[in-house]
């Protein structure tokens, strides 16, 4: 009896730290979070490739959290514009640091 009790402790002292893993920090996402900003990265990308001003190519999107990051160069002040209207239009997006620049 003794014995399974201490197999008993041992498994689940393992599975709280296999959870504790998941968890997410101030600098470190957790697994749903991590899917969830791989969807909104996904839908960003897509809502500026199917604008027909801006060039998709050279703008990169990263999320953390919901925080979306443009970066990357583009022709004119207005694609700055529209690149971060978009991106804020997309479902699950907090907010926007646009850090675009013109070439």
């Amino acid at each position: 009896m003794k014995s399974l009790n201490r197999y008993f402790s041992l498994f689940a002292a393992l599975v709280f730290l296999g959870l504790a893993g998941c968890a997410s920090t101030a600098k470190q996402e957790g697994t749903g979070e991590y899917v969830d900003d791989t969807v909104i990265t996904t839908k960003v990308k897509a809502a500026i490739f199917n604008e027909p001003t801006l060039k998709s190519a050279e703008i990169n999107v990263e999320t953390f959290k919901g925080i979306v990051q443009l970066s990357g160069f583009v022709s004119s002040q207005a694609a700055i514009g529209k690149a971060g209207s978009v991106a804020r239009e997309v479902k699950g997006v907090k907010s926007v640091k646009n850090d675009l620049r013109l070439k």
